[in-house]
């Protein structure tokens, strides 16, 4: 791969180590790396380990250079044809982000710190995938910039155990007891609570010496307060101050304890797993992510921040018990090698950057009825089969949501309630945002409205494919003209998926009831007296309250009923929404024999799982018939207005009756002419065409 590493600069720091070590690997596993920087102390590691530094000004915060550095690094991305950019900083973050989006390149980000609630900060949670080093950060990101925690990946900071060699407590002889402080010259690291501590110390111990190291401007005012509290407490003769440390492990090696003073909310704590690796015990304060590498009294110890003599009376601790230090150094030791390593940390960044390159996210758009979105299944199982490492999510409506609950080859589902939390404008743009949010690489528009076309083009997804129909077509990058022909639902997917490179796939729908609605199914059938041998065929007479025209006489399902009973011993179940609808309730007071009705008792689930145990479905043009096809049971389709050969779903057991009259299809909700599509199929045809379905099944079986 051909990755970009972008930070501020390479000056003696965490951020800055971490990336020349992890530039460093990747560059020995034969990846192309360059680190684009304003430079510092450590380009020349960074160059010595064969990787390329581009030094420009990506630390400026003036807009204008932004607004070039942006365009600069387009340049660079296209002229080195990157696959990957690796963020570590808020305006390089900027500077990356919209480089990557009009290059069509994969953006990562790492938080290092907890950020304040600024517009700048949340372009750190901007990423396809968020780096955090402790769980506490990923919280912390998540909670105060709404990152979703699916695109964060806890990788916790990691330490070269060879260069930081173990050397026990009892194994250092020293003139004088030396307490140390690493870290940067910020009053939210505590440092005038370390002094203090250790004046508190200086009390007890005549032979106290303590180092406090760190990149430290020294007419800078919080250094001179520092300098000023030092004189005044009389530590000025056993106080160091030994500026920016390249090597830490030279003020590490001549340490016996560690302190981090921390009053914020430390995102890990990087010198606290150096230290333990040599051997130093840490005191630390609980803050952030320290507490997920220290347990207290185990690998070190803990106390409260901005209490300089908790934090003497744990040094103290250490001090007087030589057991209490093995004991601390060699658990923390341990805990290093099995968690925090340098190896693990390099692996884990490498694994990610593969994750990130080979996870596709796509979109798929499918916003219609329920019958629409069953039949898009075969196109789903399509595209996992193409990209078998991708990401694959549905934009579906809210009333189909649950059908694809339990579908094994997509990621999940994504709802718009265009009726409710997404109407209007202000709904619609909250709809636009919540798919940006998923960073898709591709839109993949079965809906093919105006509508679907435009949150596809919202998604910021570069690849949009669907049917340029003359609905905002314009708005698609790749597309397929619609002829109008008339065509199964499945190959006018097909046509579409066509431009990826899928050519063929198998057209059966796929639904699978989740277990819990099989367990209904099973209870409901037991209490209703269903028996367990023989057929069980079930029958739907709903369709929408507008279409009329789809539906079949009651008196033909009646008179089909009586007959299944009386000839075959069936009993039949009716299924439906709505106990109220007139063919319902007609049929039921019309009917001689006594049918179960699972009408308005069933979720969409539920439904697909008492179709499942069904031997047979009689329906109308309706959403129960994309049901039977996908669970696999056979069914019969009663078909007038609407053309079969655009709404049937493909199935190995079906019957299909279509009277064609002049008149057909029609499309029309409503007949002036009686029905008479409807009316010509008559009970006993359907009669004998569940004979031959049910004959085509084991005896005795469901």
């Amino acid at each position: 791969m051909k990755i970009i590493q972008l930070l501020p600069r390479l000056e003696v720091g965490g951020v800055e180590r971490g990336t020349v070590e992890l530039s460093a690997y990747l560059a020995a596993q034969g990846h192309q790396v360059i680190v684009i920087s304003y430079g510092g102390a450590l380009v020349k590691q960074l160059e010595d380990a064969g990787v390329r530094h581009y030094k420009l000004p990506v630390h400026r915060k003036d807009p204008l250079t932004i607004l070039w550095m942006m365009i600069r690094l387009t340049g660079i991305i296209r002229k080195e044809r990157v696959d990957i950019v690796h963020a570590r900083s808020r305006v390089p973050a900027l500077i990356g982000f919209m480089a990557t989006r009009w290059t069509h390149t994969i953006f990562i980000t790492t938080a290092h710190g907890q950020y304040r609630k600024h517009l700048m900060s949340h372009v750190m949670g901007w990423g396809r995938y968020v780096i955090v080093a402790s769980n506490a950060m990923a919280a912390y990101m998540a909670e105060n910039f709404g990152v979703r925690p699916d695109t964060m990946r806890v990788i916790p900071r990691g330490v070269d155990t060879n260069r930081f060699a173990f050397i026990g407590p009892q194994d250092k002889p020293r003139k004088a007891f030396t307490v140390s402080m690493i870290a940067r010259m910020t009053p939210l690291k505590g440092h005038s609570d370390f002094i203090k501590a250790c004046s508190v110390l200086a009390r007890s111990l005549l032979k106290l010496r303590v180092v406090i190291a760190g990149p430290a401007d020294t007419t800078q005012e919080y250094f001179k307060q520092l300098k000023l509290l030092t004189k005044s407490l009389g530590l000025s003769d056993i106080v160091e101050f030994a500026g920016a440390q390249e090597d830490v492990t030279k003020i590490l090696a001549r340490s016996d304890v560690l302190v981090v003073a921390s009053r914020d909310q430390e995102a890990f704590g990087r010198v606290v797993i150096e230290a333990q690796s040599m051997g130093v015990p840490v005191v630390a304060t609980r803050t952030g992510g320290i507490p997920e590498i220290i347990t207290d009294g185990e690998t070190g110890f803990l106390c409260e921040p901005g209490n300089p003599t908790a934090m003497a009376q744990k040094i103290m601790k250490l001090y007087r018990d030589m057991d209490t230090r093995i004991r601390i150094a060699k658990n923390a030791r341990l805990s290093v090698e099995s968690k925090f390593t340098l190896e693990k940390m390099l692996k884990s960044t490498e694994a990610l950057y593969y994750e990130a390159r080979d996870a596709f996210r796509i979109l798929v758009v499918k916003l219609s009825s329920l019958g629409d979105v069953i039949l898009s299944t075969p196109s789903l199982k399509a595209i996992r089969k193409r990209f078998p490492q991708g990401s694959v999510k549905v934009l579906v409506g809210k009333t189909s949501a649950d059908v694809l609950k339990e579908i094994p080859f997509i990621n999940g589902t994504i709802v718009a309630d265009l009726g409710g939390a997404h109407k209007g404008l202000l709904g619609f743009l909250r709809l636009g945002r919540r798919l940006r949010e998923e960073n898709f690489d591709m839109v993949i528009d079965f809906q093919n409205s105006k509508k679907s076309h435009i949150l596809g083009w919202m998604s910021g997804a570069y690849r949009r494919y669907g049917y340029d129909n003359g609905k905002l077509g314009i708005l698609l990058t790749n597309k397929v003209k619609d002829s109008g022909a008339a065509m199964d639902p499945v190959d006018h997917q097909l046509k579409v998926l066509n431009l990826l490179g899928i050519n063929d796939m198998d057209k059966e729908p796929a639904l699978f009831p989740a277990n819990d609605d099989r367990l209904w199914a099973d209870r409901f059938l037991k209490d209703h007296w269903m028996p367990s041998a023989g057929p069980l065929v079930c029958m739907h007479l709903e369709a929408s309250s507008r279409w009329v025209s789809k539906r079949w006489p009651v008196s033909h399902f009646v008179k089909l009923s009586e007959k299944l009973a009386r000839e075959l011993s069936i009993r039949v179940m009716l299924t439906g929404q709505n106990p109220d609808d007139d063919w319902n309730r007609n049929f039921f007071k019309h009917a001689k024999t006594t049918p179960v009705s699972a009408v308005g008792k069933t979720t969409i689930g539920q439904l697909m799982a008492l179709i499942e145990k069904s031997s047979l479905l009689i329906t109308l043009d309706s959403a129960p018939m994309h049901v039977a096809a996908g669970v696999k049971t056979p069914f019969i389709a009663l078909f007038g207005p609407t053309d079969p050969v655009r709404h049937v779903p493909p199935a190995s057991q079906k019957k299909v009756f279509f009277k064609k009259k002049k008149c057909s299809p029609c499309y029309r909700p409503t007949c002036e002419k009686g029905y008479v599509c409807m009316r010509s199929i008559s009970p006993d045809e359907v009669f004998q065409a569940v004979k031959d379905l049910l004959g085509s099944k084991e005896p005795g079986t469901q």
